[in-house]
């Protein structure tokens, strides 16, 4: 098992393929597994990383652990992976929460970032409504401290995702000790971060944000359309909805890959213009 030593755990991780480095930042699942089948479709072009975070499956805890900075940590868990597997900037993507990871990651440590595709952030400050997700999100933590985790996360899914979502997120496989991190150390607590929007505006070149074609009208894409507005970028969309990575990982693979093949040939556009003004 490979495994990077960082304070305060161990994180399990796998590199696989050949190329620039690709990190993939998982959300509420927060583990390698949730990208096993997308990760297959891009090892031709990237050398793709994928990891368990910090207490989830196989990235053990070592030690206390500072929950008040536990977004901070996260962040910094990235930053050290980076560092470890090369000497050059990554692309990273990072799918709901670990969206707002990366988006951290761009913010606190820029150098290590090449491209950052935030593919459906539930930062829902950016929101109008913003603070009723808020509530939202609280309450479900609430009948999950009374019922447990089945029925919160029932409530959770039927107001946050699209169809085709909630489907597959009733039938993947139950890891009851994953949700239970989840609720008591995410849920809560990564919709209510403040982005830096000045900082993420000073490198919104970099950014290509991301959201599901099945997901209009749901929180984690308006979250991207506000966000696309304020760093002025334009927002595209993948195959499937919150987990396309799950239900269409060829598709969504593919059409990834062209994103971040324009955005590559833009910059150097925007080069070859200044060289010659």
């Amino acid at each position: 098992m490979t495994v990077l030593e960082v304070p305060g755990a161990c994180l399990y991780y796998e590199t696989h393929g050949s190329g620039p480095l690709l990190i993939l930042i998982a959300g509420a699942s927060g583990t390698a597994d949730s990208f096993r089948m997308l990760a297959g479709h891009l090892t031709a072009h990237y050398t793709v990383a994928i990891y368990d975070r910090r207490g989830f499956s196989r990235s053990r805890l070592d030690g206390p652990q500072d929950y008040e900075r536990r977004l901070e940590t996260d962040t910094d868990d990235v930053r050290r992976l980076i560092e470890h597997l090369g000497d050059e900037p990554a692309t990273v993507v990072g799918v709901s929460s670990g969206a707002v990871i990366a988006l951290q990651v761009l913010t606190r440590h820029p150098a290590v970032v090449r491209r950052l595709v935030p593919y459906e952030p539930p930062a829902v400050r950016q929101l109008p409504d913003g603070q009723r997700w808020v509530d939202f999100f609280f309450g479900v933590y609430d009948l999950y401290q009374r019922s447990g985790i089945e029925p919160a996360m029932a409530q959770f899914r039927e107001e946050t995702f699209a169809e085709s979502d909630r489907q597959a997120m009733a039938h993947a496989p139950k890891n009851a000790t994953n949700a239970a991190y989840w609720f008591e150390h995410e849920l809560r607590q990564y919709p209510l971060v403040d982005l830096d929007l000045d900082t993420l505006t000073a490198h919104a070149d970099r950014i290509v944000p991301a959201s599901g074609r099945e997901s209009p009208g749901y929180p984690c894409y308006e979250v991207n359309v506000e966000l696309g507005k304020k760093l002025a970028r334009d927002v595209i969309e993948l195959p499937g909805g919150h987990i396309g990575i799950i239900t269409q990982p060829a598709q969504f693979a593919t059409e990834l890959i062209h994103a971040l093949r324009r955005a590559e040939q833009e910059d150097e556009v925007d080069i070859s213009q200044s060289h010659g003004s």
